[in-house]
Formats: structure tokens, C-alpha cells, sequence
């Protein structure tokens, strides 16, 4: 039996090139990037140094911090660059990727008869427990501290995300492996959230607390879940994995092999050909971009990840570590002449000052990268909270951040929150306000101040 959840504020944007349900296996990468950015707050230690030879699963670097936490190499091959920047800090690790891939055989795990303790330590020697985050902080778990729960979004709401249903299709038993593994680490629930009319694979699972969630984005955000069902307060621990990444976990433990496979939707209006890829975490972009319809010469910008929470790439970058999603939109770079003074027909907006998208709620929209302003101080509009549905002052919580109030932010409920959170108030946001950045720097502070 499931319970609802309905979701009222929010906004879903709605863009052209949503991605069509056939699935390609993408070109095979020649190296494979892992960037330690993508693991916020840690600080890698090497472990295979530029000319080792490592397979699929083998342990790259770790966490300095917790030394426990290993990171693995997605694909086999030999480590021919470690790219470094200030102070000699480790950038990426790439990997040459052999043409015939060669698995670590972490051995099959008995899921009956291993008890939470065994199965946390079999993640991190694995390095499957990068893919469990932890809130407060939004950063990977600390394996120390026992969750009160776990939540998982199988229900993706950003704009032009890949269609979780359709990408988990066929891999019931690895789900089941995944979350069965999950329930023995916790003394609390396993909340697992769908869409309404959904045909998710993650609805028959055994183990799980099932929520049918209905509304506009962010209804997806495993966030609003958070905060809906058992939000975070001082003292308290919750752990989050995204749907794609318990099939990774699910593979390990019933096959002892670290199969690093993604199925990335290559979205966006500069796409012509929108569609599903199977390919590897840290693939080369350009592996699937420049064979389906975008223009090398054009003006376009690459982002791994969702338009409202991705990270831009260069057309020779890599996709990130938790990415399923490759969104390829026109860079804004061009700016309208009286602009700000004349009827707007072609944007999305929540205003109704002289913008016309609510006539037509149901259009798809060709949106560009450009802010449509420049950078100023809040003008209080009370426009944040139409679009964020959590039991949170939004404008209050973003100025506790920036002045470092950590007092504030522990009562306006910083613990429970992360930048993605943030992403729609950042996208209507009048004043150009960087909030996501404002958040991340803000439980930065928590980190190094409270721990």
C-alpha cells in the first residue's frame, strides 16, 4: 500500500528534445575521467599512480578523511594522466580503457546471512559506497553514523530528465539485491517515492515504504520526500541513493562485479536525434553528442546533468559520477535589444508582467543559457515560495547562509537541505542570485564549524 504525497508550489519547465525510448550502446570511449570534484568535500589520496594497470572496480584513491571510503576505477585500462591544479591537488584520473574489459572479482555476497556491519564493509571495499549520500551536508555518508532512515526518488521531475522507469526496466533483481542490502543498514524505513500512473520496477520491491508522489517539479527532488515523510533535525542522519545507482550495487553484490554502466539520456533542443545511451561513468562526452545531430561549429552549451542543477562541460569533458542525464541547449550569449520593455512570448516565467507562458501551460519551450539580467541585491517579490514546497523560509534560509549565521540556518532547517533544492528559486530568481552556490557555501561552513 502506498501513501501520497502531493505536491502543489513548484514549476515544471517544459523544454523541447525530451529524449525518445530507444536505447543505443554509445561509442566506446578511449579514456574514462574520474574527477574527485564530483565528491564533495573530499580530499583523494592515490592509490594507482600514471602507468598501472587497473581492472574495472580496482581502487583509484581514496578519502584522506575516512580512509575506509575507496574510489574505483569504472573501466579497465592503464592510468595515463592525473591532472592536477593548485597546490598539486588532484583534479581528474584518467584511464586509457582497454577494448576488452577485465573485472576485480569482489566475489558473490550472501545477502541472508551477513548482517549490516559485514554489508557496509563489503560497500566500502568495493567502492560502491560513493553512491550513498548522507543529509545533513549532501555528501557522501559518513559510515560511522547510523541513518534513520533511507530515501530513494524513483521519480524523476527536472526538465528533459531521463525517464527512470524506462532506464531501470529489466533490472528487478539487482533493485531487490540493492535494497534488501540498504534495509540491513538501517534501523528505520526504506522510503522509495514513484509517480502517479507510473509503471515503476521499483514498485514491487520487497523491503521498501512506498510513496506515490503527484505535482510539479520538484516533487521528484528526494528532498521534498525528505521533508514530506521525516525531515532531518539536529543530531540525525539520512541516507539517499539515487534509483540508477542501486542497479551498480545491486550487480556487485550478485555478481562481485563493479559494472559501472550507465543509461544516459542525451536531451535538449540542439539535439536532433534526443534518445538513451548505454555507456560508463566518466565517458567522453563526445562519444555520444557529435553523432547524433549537434553541430560541432555551433554555439551550444553541454551539460552533464538536468539544465537546472548540471554541470557545463567541454565538448572533450567526461560525464560526471551521478549523471543520467547529457542536456545540450544554445548557449545565451546574445542579448535582446529593449529587451526588458517589450512582451516576452518565448520564455517561461512566473510573473505575469508582460510574460504570456501561463496562456499556454502545456508549451514546450526552446530556452537558451542566458540570465536575462544581471547580478543585484534580493528584491523581496515572495515569488520563492510559489515554486519551493518545503516547510522552509526560503529567502530567510538563503541569507542566514550568507552571512554565516549558523545559528539561523540550524532553525530555519538547514540540516535537511541540499543546492538542488534551491534550483527553481534560483531559476525565477529577479535578482541573478546565485542560490545553489549560496547553499553549498553555507553548509560548507556547517561542515568545518559543527561537523
Amino acid at each position: 500500500m502506498s501513501n501520497d504525497i502531493k505536491i502543489k508550489k513548484g514549476l515544471d519547465i517544459k523544454l523541447k528534445g525530451a529524449a525518445e525510448k530507444a536505447t543505443e550502446n554509445a561509442i566506446i570511449s578511449n579514456t574514462c575521467t574520474i574527477r574527485p570534484e564530483d565528491f564533495h568535500g573530499v580530499i583523494p589520496k592515490l592509490i594507482a599512480k600514471v602507468g598501472d594497470k587497473v581492472k574495472a572496480g580496482q581502487p583509484v584513491f581514496y578519502n584522506k578523511d575516512i580512509e575506509a571510503i575507496k574510489f574505483v576505477a569504472p573501466v579497465s585500462g592503464e592510468v595515463v594522466e592525473v591532472v592536477r591544479g593548485e597546490r598539486r591537488r588532484i583534479m581528474a584520473v584518467k584511464i586509457q580503457a582497454d577494448k576488452e574489459q577485465a573485472y576485480q572479482d569482489n566475489g558473490k555476497f550472501n545477502l541472508d546471512a551477513a548482517d549490516g556491519n559485514a554489508l557496509k564493509a563489503h560497500l566500502l571495499a568495493t567502492g560502491c559506497w560513493s553512491f550513498i549520500k548522507q543529509r545533513p551536508y549532501d555528501i557522501i555518508a559518513n559510515p560511522e553514523r547510523a541513518p534513520k532512515a533511507i530515501f530513494i526518488s524513483g521519480y524523476a521531475s527536472a526538465p528533459l530528465a531521463a525517464d527512470l522507469d524506462y532506464v531501470l526496466q529489466g533490472k528487478e533483481a539487482e533493485l531487490q539485491a540493492a535494497i534488501t542490502a540498504l534495509g540491513k543498514m538501517t534501523e528505520g524505513q526504506v522510503h522509495v517515492s514513484v509517480g502517479k500512473n507510473a509503471n515503476s520496477p521499483l514498485s514491487g520491491l520487497n523491503g521498501i515504504t512506498l510513496h506515490t508522489v503527484t505535482g510539479p517539479h520538484p516533487s521528484g527532488n528526494v528532498g521534498t520526500l525528505i521533508n514530506k515523510i521525516d525531515p532531518v533535525n539536529k543530531g540525525e542522519t539520512v541516507w539517499t541513493v539515487n534509483a540508477q545507482d542501486l542497479v551498480i550495487i545491486g550487480e556487485l553484490l550478485l555478481t562481485g562485479k563493479f559494472n559501472a554502466e550507465r543509461i544516459v539520456a542525451l536531451v535538449g533542443s540542439s539535439v536532433k536525434k534526443p534518445r538513451y545511451f548505454r555507456t560508463k561513468i566518466g565517458s567522453e562526452v563526445a562519444t555520444m553528442v557529435y553523432d547524433n545531430g549537434v553541430d560541432k561549429d555551433g554555439n551550444d552549451r553541454i551539460i552533464s546533468g538536468n539544465v537546472l542543477t548540471g554541470k557545463q562541460v567541454k565538448p572533450d569533458g567526461a560525464l560526471d559520477y551521478y549523471s543520467n542525464t547529457i542536456s545540450v541547449i544554445p548557449e545565451g550569449d546574445d542579448y535582446e535589444f529593449f529587451g526588458w520593455n517589450k512582451p516576452v512570448f518565448n520564455k517561461v516565467s512566473t510573473s505575469r508582467a508582460m510574460t504570456f507562458s501561463w496562456l499556454t501551460p502545456n508549451k514546450k519551450y526552446e530556452l537558451d543559457t542566458n540570465t536575462n539580467g544581471e547580478h543585484r541585491a534580493f528584491v523581496l517579490t515572495g515569488n520563492y515560495e510559489e515554486v519551493f514546497p518545503l516547510d522552509i523560509y526560503p529567502l530567510q534560509i538563503l541569507k542566514a547562509c550568507m552571512y554565516s549565521d549558523l545559528d539561523e540556518m540550524e532553525a530555519l532547517g538547514m540540516y535537511e537541505v541540499a543546492p538542488e533544492d534551491f534550483a527553481l528559486t534560483e531559476f525565477i530568481c529577479v535578482s541573478k542570485q546565485p542560490h545553489q552556490e549560496i547553499i553549498r557555501k553555507g553548509l560548507d561552513v556547517m561542515i568545518k564549524e559543527i561537523g
